[in-house]
């Protein structure tokens, strides 16, 4: 007998919103019918085992048939069935669970089970215009039942036509879903979604090549593999299983580095394996590339929440029945069971390093440079991780030895100790645009690391907050002998118009630079140092890095780069060019600058004389006439000294050198160099 009803729902618009709103994509109807297929079929299993079902199971599949021209699709299994009390149940009342029903009456044994939701049958009203189910109980005595529904909230249920246990779903696709017509379309999704099903899923037939064009066989294509490595034992896995199915998982890439695979049952239920394959340098973060799992069943590739940040880089899989998940299994909730499982993650991960370093140092350091980038995102986003990892970071040095922290420490804490007792890591970003630097450094004893990652500009805040009592310091941020400053450090013997003359001349060829600014130093630093040496501020320089990255810190984003011009007062080629400038200078420069050393001391007594008041009158104008003729007077001195300059064209020529040295020398100043080193040849 044929009965009509209506399906328990709040509202009539409930198709209306299944349809178009209740799941990301319209896709996953075909992942929520094949899964309550082999939720079907684990059920009559788990039965079985309780010896409530003494029949025969045999091989179980789930087929997927298409029929493109009566335009239905149809999922079948030989699971459990229906009968028509459990469609009223299952079926009319929208949102009970089946399987969580299932779940409480066989909660010690019945982990294989999927669904979740009860909404999932309904998500094929997204692609079909009317759905029918003819089902046949397991239940001794049972008779076949057909339910039918066109999308709205009624429905019709009678008596059936199947012959043998189990469930046909029959999707009678709408025109705006034709797609899910086509064969090929439906395979993908079955290998985007079911590839790893513990129950056979078949679709179609093997294709083979004939006569000049694929034809179909005789044979079955299964889509899935029912037996994923997660689901086996590390015991029972070679190292060429492993690899077998990261191919299979992330086909053209290349082989891992290594992998962890993980196998919890408390105080929840996780399983998967993570590979750390091969970052290049210019790595690009990928928050889809770690698949997530539900008994098998794949949920999402978005993994936010279940993984920390920095395992974005990671590839592998997770399968987990216990992150909660809303109805369409397509988001993840923020939870505390959530939490639990990113800990115990990253935990794993840290505890596998650790003991990938200390099985086998001299293999680890083999790797370091390919997963170094991966352990310092980690330690830069996550901080238990960060305490974790300071156990196996390695420190690499520009020889390309290898050390831990505290043999670091041990290494340079003799020599690279400055006044203030701070040990001095000094470190290069760029081993061959600094080389002179470096140079310089290990002449002088200094080891220097090399740090030119991607991350490392934040990694140097780091090291200088977990390590106590160190400084970092760029190797080319000041003359070596500066570094690392030392109580006896030695200073510039010039007098006074000897100072004002050079600092005139070696400034005046780094004043057309853009956005750049120039300061002159003098330091004493050997007869046989270079000249003149270009460094950079490390201070300001960390700040326009970071401002870079940093939309907030702005300001220091606008700021010019700033460099300074150290002279080597001990070079013999500054020597003779002091000695030469002073020579034709003293006569106009030095009355100038005891001039202007008058008028700024008499302007000084006069403040000095008003006391806290202000100065009267007539003294404010004595002020401002005194600075008027201090200013009239440098002008005529730097004057002088830049007619000079056009004469002596060896200090425009060292300082084009330090420029040219840090690619700072370019166009028409690049050409005026070329011409003018091909005139002092001459």
């Amino acid at each position: 007998m044929q009965t009509t009803g209506k399906i328990g729902v709040t509202t009539e618009n409930i198709f209306p919103v299944i349809k178009k709103f209740l799941y990301s994509d319209h896709e996953i109807f075909l992942r929520e019918l094949v899964s309550n297929a082999v939720d079907a079929t684990q059920k009559l299993r788990t039965l079985a085992s309780f010896g409530e079902f003494k029949g025969e199971i045999g091989n179980p599949t789930v087929r997927v048939t298409l029929d493109k021209a009566a335009g239905t699709l149809t999922v079948s299994d030989s699971g459990i069935g229906m009968d028509a009390d459990d469609i009223e149940k299952y079926i009319n009342q929208i949102a009970f669970s089946g399987a969580e029903d299932f779940l409480n009456k066989y909660k010690d044994s019945a982990n294989a089970i999927i669904g979740h939701f009860g909404l999932g049958f309904y998500s094929a009203f997204m692609v079909a215009d009317k759905v029918e189910i003819n089902s046949l109980s397991y239940r001794e005595g049972a008779r076949p039942v057909r339910w039918e529904c066109d999308g709205s909230p009624e429905y019709t249920l009678g008596e059936g036509t199947r012959t043998e246990r189990g469930t046909d779903i029959v999707l009678h696709i709408d025109s705006d879903s034709a797609e899910f017509l086509e064969q090929e379309r439906v395979d993908t999704l079955l290998r985007k979604y079911c590839r790893f099903l513990p129950v056979p899923v078949i679709s179609g037939k093997e294709r083979e090549w004939k006569d000049g064009k694929w034809q179909d066989t005789d044979r079955d294509l299964v889509i899935n593999s029912t037996e994923p490595q997660w689901t086996k034992k590390p015991s029972e896995l070679t190292d060429e299983d492993y690899l077998a199915f990261y191919r299979e998982l992330y086909p053209g890439d290349d082989d891992p580095l290594f992998w962890i695979h993980l196998n919890v049952d408390y105080p929840f239920t996780l399983t998967g394996i993570l590979y750390f394959p091969k970052i290049k340098s210019n790595f690009d973060i990928n928050r889809k590339r770690i698949q997530l799992y539900s008994n098998q069943v794949f949920v999402t590739d978005s993994v936010e929440g279940v993984v920390p940040e920095f395992m974005t880089l990671m590839r592998g899989v997770i399968d987990s029945p216990d992150i909660p998940l809303n109805v369409s299994r397509s988001y993840l909730q923020a939870d505390t069971a959530v939490k639990k499982i990113s800990g115990y993650i990253t935990k794993k991960v840290a505890s596998r390093l650790d003991e990938l370093f200390r099985a086998d140092r001299a293999e680890f350091e083999k790797k370091w440079d390919d997963i170094r980038i991966f352990i310092v995102y980690g330690m830069l986003t996550d901080e238990k991780f960060c305490d974790a990892a300071l156990k196996f970071l390695l420190l690499k040095d520009t020889e390309g030895h290898y050390y831990t922290p505290e043999e670091y420490r041990t290494l340079v804490e003799p020599e690279q100790t400055n006044a203030e007792g701070n040990v001095v890591y000094l470190y290069a970003t760029d081993p061959t645009a600094q080389y002179k630097y470096i140079q310089a450094a290990n002449a002088k004893g200094y080891n220097v690391l090399l740090l030119d990652g991607q991350l490392d500009q934040h990694f140097v805040g780091l090291l200088e907050r977990k390590f106590e009592h160190t400084e970092l310091v760029r190797v080319d941020s000041d003359v070596v002998d500066n570094l690392i400053r030392k109580s006896d450090r030695r200073v510039a013997d010039l007098s006074p118009l000897q100072r004002a003359i050079l600092t005139r001349l070696f400034e005046l060829p780094t004043r057309k630079i853009e956005k750049t600014s120039f300061v002159v130093q003098f330091e004493p630093m050997g007869a046989s140092a270079e000249p003149v040496v270009l460094t950079q501020n490390e201070y300001m320089r960390r700040m326009k890095e970071m401002a870079a990255l940093q939309p907030g810190m702005s300001f220091y984003g606008d700021m010019p780069d700033s460099y300074t011009v150290v002279v080597n007062t001990d070079s013999p080629l500054v020597a003779t060019v002091r000695d030469q400038a002073e020579t034709a200078l003293a006569g106009t420069v030095q009355p100038l600058i005891e001039r202007i050393d008058a008028d700024s001391a008499a302007a000084a007594e006069i403040r000095k004389a008003a006391g806290d008041k202000a100065p009267s009158a007539e003294d404010d104008q004595k002020i401002k006439d005194l600075e008027k003729a201090s200013t009239e007077a440098r002008e005529q001195q730097n004057k002088a000294i830049d007619d000079y300059a056009a004469t002596a064209p060896r200090v425009a020529q060292m300082v084009d050198l330090a420029l040219l040295g840090n690619g700072l020398l370019r166009g028409a100043d690049l050409s005026r160099f070329i011409a003018r080193s091909f005139e002092l040849m001459a």
